[in-house]
């Protein structure tokens, strides 16, 4: 699970399960002593003690708050043929139904109950509107700046060097000075002029498209979260890149890219309409 991929609503959501758990540990109703009654002994049941309220309010809202943050964090699982973000929903939405129409029923709701019904609330409210507001669907966090990248000689290039690593320093110029350090560690040698034959035929290449042996690998963000495939042709994604956070690209394949993602898993990115490039 890439927990960076979570948004501001998917914390709304979590926020709210917390508190609904919360809840289950107050009193479900209150309770008047009446005059000339010790009533120090008495304690009022809380959801625990109320099987049904427990099952259909409490565990449903959090369990419908479980589901869909693994759906949106983990796209593509199912349950029984179904996304686990819309069957959360629903458990989400059932739990508000029967906290709205339990805490109406009852004649003297207490804190455990008023608390669910806010909770209840606020969690549904969060579930369904997530991916309808996008103050809500902004990353819950801010993406880390991508790590170096390993050479392929053995060695770790640090920020600013190499290939793939936003702003990233390009590769030695054909009209490099002699004496300047190649890439590599290899010894400063003398850059000779390039041929006007050779430049043209670079720039020809360039405009065709490069080979697949020529990629070099870079960093990119999305400007809003988009599927990736899996690489064998499959129709069911087997991730989401979130905005905000960096993927390394591996390969193109035409308009399309091979990303890699924070877990290692590699999939085919085929919107890349709008990436930012490190």
């Amino acid at each position: 699970m890439n927990i960076r991929s979570l948004t501001r609503g998917d914390g709304v959501v979590i926020g709210a399960a917390v508190v609904l758990f919360i809840a289950s540990f107050l009193d479900l109703s209150g309770f008047d002593c009446p005059a000339g009654l010790n009533c120090s002994g008495y304690n009022a049941p809380n959801a625990w003690d109320a099987l049904g309220v427990l099952m259909s309010v409490f565990l449903a809202g959090i369990i419908g708050a479980a589901l869909v943050v693994v759906g949106r964090s983990m796209p593509g699982r199912k349950v029984l043929g179904l996304d686990l973000g819309p069957f959360g929903v629903a458990f989400c939405v059932f739990a508000l139904w029967t906290a709205f129409w339990t805490t109406i029923d009852a004649s003297d709701a207490g804190a455990g109950m008023i608390l669910a019904l806010l909770a209840t609330i606020v969690l549904a409210g969060g579930a369904v509107a997530t991916p309808l507001v996008p103050a809500l669907k902004a990353p819950l966090m801010n993406a880390p700046r991508p790590q170096p990248v390993q050479s392929p000689y053995g060695g770790q290039q640090q920020p600013g060097q190499g290939y793939g690593y936003p702003g990233g320093a390009q590769q030695q110029p054909y009209g490099a000075q002699p004496g300047q350090q190649q890439p590599y560690g290899g010894q400063p040698q003398a850059a000779a002029q390039p041929d006007p034959q050779q430049v043209q035929q670079a720039q020809q290449a360039s405009a065709a498209g490069a080979p697949a042996g020529d990629f070099t690998p870079f960093w990119f963000a999305v400007p809003v979260a988009r599927p990736l495939y899996g690489e064998d042709g499959s129709p069911s994604p087997i991730a989401e890149l979130a905005p905000g956070t960096w993927y390394l690209a591996v390969e193109q394949r035409g308009q399309a890219l091979v990303a890699q993602t924070q877990d290692g898993r590699r999939g085919v990115l085929q919107d890349t309409t709008g990436i930012q490039r490190g």
